[in-house]
């Protein structure tokens, strides 16, 4: 991680050379998200048919057939799979993107669509990340105010560790705020608030709590809610009809292949997130400067990358520099950038050439970091 020093961030130039590129293309979003939906909502299609058809796996017990999802015996249904998931991470990514939109009041009709078309098919509402704007707030950016931010670049690896094993909690979690929690947060007020405020946002940090502005559009969080829970007691009602005999039910396996396949675009997201910023504030207000210098672009091998970081998220300094720079423009950004700023502009210090040179720093500092403070101990004693 470059060193950070106290001085402002020379954005000035910078901001002149992408003026042009600040505002969002609505062909651009509705293209992407519709073309990618088709292709991820069809293999989820095959997969759900090749486990209808194939039925239980052949050879396998009556009494473990009904867990075990049976495409993944098919090789043509595995494929669909891993595109799925792909096409998950990428059109989940976009509430990155609806976030951002909302602060603009910029493409309403496409922030209604995508919670229609992805948001409730995905139990995931796009007021779960309204908070995100915080992230990009200097007061509170690195602090125990973020979200989003916990220091784990700090060391020990554990808390690495730690911080991936949200992958499995999380589904976990939606599941029960919608099942349960949802239906219970109507009966009384002051319930609602309580979960509106503890449990209604999609974190990495745990000890987060919501703020709820007097404007908030509640009305509309609980339309979104009461879709989402209908859409996740959709599940089990299935399941039960099918052990009922009825034609419409689905075996229990199906549960696993709905939980497997959130289970590849989550994992691909905290990978994702672990490589978009350094993680080693220590959790005091820092500046602008010291919020790039946390944050990393990465620009190796174009085709694997963009996988990895769909939607702009490659870019992720460069989206800290100017947030409301839409996903598509990030790239031209970022050439022109590159191109027309000096030699020894401190941007080019945020750029890194792959994904293992970002994981590379982030364990040496997680390794480094701990051992200076025991040393800075032991001189004190």
């Amino acid at each position: 991680m470059p060193a950070i020093k106290d001085e402002a961030f020379p954005i000035g130039d910078a901001r002149k050379i992408v003026a042009d590129l600040l505002k969002p293309k609505a062909w651009i979003y509705w293209t992407d998200t519709l073309i990618t939906l088709t292709i991820t909502y069809s293999c989820i299609l095959f997969v759900f048919h090749q486990e209808t058809a194939m039925g239980y796996a052949k050879g396998m017990p009556t009494d473990s057939s009904q867990y075990i999802p049976a495409f993944l015996f098919s090789w043509q249904a595995i494929l669909c799979y891993v595109v799925a998931g792909f096409g998950l991470h990428r059109v989940t990514n976009m509430i990155h993107e609806v976030a951002h939109l909302n602060a603009t009041s910029s493409l309403k009709s496409f922030r209604i669509a995508w919670n229609l078309l992805v948001g409730v098919p995905a139990m995931l509402p796009s007021y779960f990340f309204e908070y995100h704007m915080d992230h990009h707030n200097n007061t509170i950016y690195g602090t125990h105010r973020d979200g989003e931010y916990l220091s784990i670049g700090r060391g020990p690896v554990f808390r690495v560790l730690i911080f991936l094993t949200q992958i499995v909690g999380q589904p976990i979690f939606v599941l029960f705020r919608l099942l349960i929690l949802t239906p219970i947060s109507f009966l009384h007020p002051r319930l609602r608030l309580w979960i509106l405020t503890t449990c209604s946002s999609v974190v990495f940090n745990h000890a987060y709590r919501r703020k709820i502005s007097k404007d908030a559009p509640r009305k509309w969080w609980a339309a979104m809610d009461i879709m989402c829970c209908l859409r996740a007691w959709l599940i089990p009602s299935l399941v039960v009809l099918g052990a009922l005999g009825y034609s419409i039910g689905t075996p229990l396996s199906r549960v696993f292949t709905i939980l497997l396949l959130a289970f590849l675009p989550l994992s691909l997201h905290y990978f994702r997130s672990l490589t978009a910023h350094h993680w080693t504030l220590d959790g005091r207000q820092v500046s602008f400067r010291a919020q790039l210098f946390d944050s990393v672009d990465i620009v190796g091998n174009r085709f694997f990358t963009e996988f990895l970081y769909p939607v702009g998220l490659r870019y992720h300094a460069l989206h800290h520099m100017f947030p409301t720079l839409p996903y598509h423009n990030l790239r031209t950004a970022h050439e022109r950038l590159m191109a027309q700023l000096p030699a020894d502009s401190p941007y080019r210090e945020l750029v890194y050439p792959s994904v293992f040179s970002v994981l590379k720093e982030l364990f040496r500092t997680v390794r480094s970091i701990p051992k200076q403070a025991s040393s800075q101990l032991s001189d004190a004693a």
